[in-house]
């Protein structure tokens, strides 16, 4: 099961594995995690991490908006659907400073045309994908690099499932 969420302005991967019980395996913005998770009352969750125990509270906003508290910290974010990319994209904010690729509909993966690492450039297309009978092309706005890619060709895909996480490019600037 996958989904995406946006804090502090950058679109972030969850990808639930595994889920055995309490016991579950995640990888979230590409790193793996191991949790013991139980839910104590409504909204408010048990977890174990690497032997560490802590409480984390979940407050839902608004039908998408969250704050969720994890000991100290606090923070909020937003579940990134299809209604939030089309909304986005009439604002002209979709994939101007977007971290992945994906794609509202789901489909099948026809072609992949970048390798993990790869700089790309702005309108260059890194994907295509079939919907409902018609392939559509999923270019990059701005010039970035594929940190990782999250499907082979062939696959089948969920709406909304994230397919390719991208970075900005990093340039070493010298001074004289």
């Amino acid at each position: 099961m996958s989904y995406e969420i946006n804090i502090n302005h950058e679109d972030k991967a969850i990808n639930i594995l595994k889920q055995e019980g309490n016991i579950v395996e995640a990888e979230i913005d590409g790193r793996h995690y191991h949790l013991n998770l139980i839910e104590i009352e409504n909204g408010v969750y048990s977890v174990i991490h690497n032997g560490t125990s802590f409480n984390m509270e979940i407050v839902k906003n608004s039908s998408k908006k969250y704050t969720t508290t994890l000991g100290p910290h606090s923070f909020d974010f937003e579940i990134v659907d299809a209604e939030t990319r089309y909304d986005r994209s009439v604002k002209g904010d979709d994939q101007e400073d977007a971290n992945t690729i994906s794609t509202p509909m789901p489909g099948k993966v026809v072609k992949i045309l970048v390798e993990e690492g790869q700089e790309v450039k702005g309108g260059e297309t890194v994907i295509i994908v079939s919907a409902m009978k018609m392939e559509s092309e999923y270019k990059v706005a701005k010039d970035r690099v594929i940190k990782k890619i999250l499907v082979k060709e062939g696959d089948n895909i969920d709406g909304n499932q994230p397919l390719i996480l991208l970075d900005l490019i990093l340039k070493a600037v010298s001074i004289k």
